[in-house]
């Protein structure tokens, strides 16, 4: 039993790690087609690179409007809106912020009550090229009506082939797996999120 068991164990040590490296092998490392259309972008927060491209999107008229997942409390609009000047006029007719996310699954449940609201039938998503999988997760699940189409942004170094010589590389991208998996094997048990779920609430800029 103890033979069998230590077989067992290896496997799926074995089969973990070669899923890993499936996983790193999906994650975009070119810049992705501007040429997308969608009717809104949702951006998740948690990278200046993600902010840049989102805006860039909306100023092209990829899309109507922009929500903002996941701003911190203590960031408000106008302190946004100065860090990026050149979008001020964005600001004013066509940017919301989503201030209750904590987590990638928030910034779902944030998406849901801002695309039901608007609308919009399909959502243009932006964020890191190693996030992306486990936020496309997490959007089909809570808004399986919706077309998603990703954004992905490409973060410096993602190109690196020696990646796993990084330590912090390294420990960011194991940590995504682990995080993947566990949204998958939640996904799998609960597919759908109810209806009567209750819905962040969302801070919307001047109309």
């Amino acid at each position: 039993m103890a033979r069998t068991f230590a077989t067992v164990a290896v496997i799926a040590a074995g089969l973990l790690v070669a899923g890993f490296f499936v996983f790193v092998s999906t994650i975009p490392r070119v810049e992705p087609d501007t040429k997308i259309s969608g009717d809104g972008i949702v951006v998740l927060t948690g990278g200046a690179d993600r902010l840049a491209d989102a805006f860039a999107l909306l100023a092209d008229g990829r899309a109507k409007r922009l929500l903002i997942s996941g701003v911190n409390p203590d960031t408000s609009e106008a302190q946004l809106a100065r860090l990026h000047p050149q979008h001020k006029r964005l600001f004013d007719c066509c940017v919301d912020l989503g201030f209750r996310a904590l987590n990638t699954a928030g910034n779902a449940l944030e998406t849901r009550q801002w695309v039901r609201r608007h609308g919009f039938q399909a959502v243009i998503v932006v964020t890191s090229g190693w996030h992306m999988r486990r936020s496309l997760l997490e959007l089909e699940r809570a808004i399986p009506e919706v077309i998603l189409v990703p954004y992905p942004v490409i973060t410096e170094g993602a190109e690196e082939e020696n990646w796993w010589l990084k330590p912090g590389k390294l420990r960011l991208l194991v940590g995504e797996y682990v995080k993947y998996l566990a949204a998958l094997v939640e996904v799998r048990i609960a597919p759908r999120i109810s209806d009567e779920d209750p819905a962040p609430k969302e801070h919307a800029s001047k109309k």
